[in-house]
């Protein structure tokens, strides 16, 4: 890992499960999605999508598996310890990742640029000027949320 790239890190509330990706995310947004709605316990999920190469993971992480709008599996992840949900992805497997901006150690970092599933937005969740929105999964994946 350069030291000239762009630096994220991150983790859960109690510290256990960390993360750090260098680069710049190949997706941002706000995932409107009801499954992502369910797993925060709000209206969206805000994530930024990385190659498996840029990221690192330390710590214990419990999968959670569902099925995702395309049909394939949509693993998430959060802590066995704290329960906070931290990333999207299965490691030694997944060839890319979700990070969920949330656990950001620095938030300023994240800079969302699409709206996703729109369509499944409560009224309340307000999509924020300037995103780029699409009521369902475009065709072309910006990250798997």
């Amino acid at each position: 890992m350069s030291d000239i790239q762009k630096r994220y890190a991150g983790g859960c509330l109690c510290g256990a499960l960390r993360y750090e990706a260098v680069g710049e995310p190949s997706g941002t947004g706000h995932c409107y999605c009801a499954d992502c709605q369910k797993a925060s316990g709000s209206g969206f999920i805000p994530f930024m999508g990385f190659p498996k190469s840029a990221v690192r993971f330390t710590g214990a992480s419990k999968q959670f598996v569902s099925k995702a709008a395309r049909g394939t599996d949509a693993v998430r992840n959060s802590c066995p310890t704290c329960a906070s949900l931290v990333f999207g992805g299965v490691v030694g497997k997944s060839e890319s990742f979700t990070i969920y901006a949330g656990s950001l150690d620095d938030p300023s970092l994240f800079h969302p640029k699409l709206a996703i599933f729109a369509s499944s937005r409560p009224h309340w969740a307000i999509i924020p000027e300037g995103l780029t929105v699409f009521d369902r999964m475009p065709a072309a994946r910006p990250s798997q949320a």
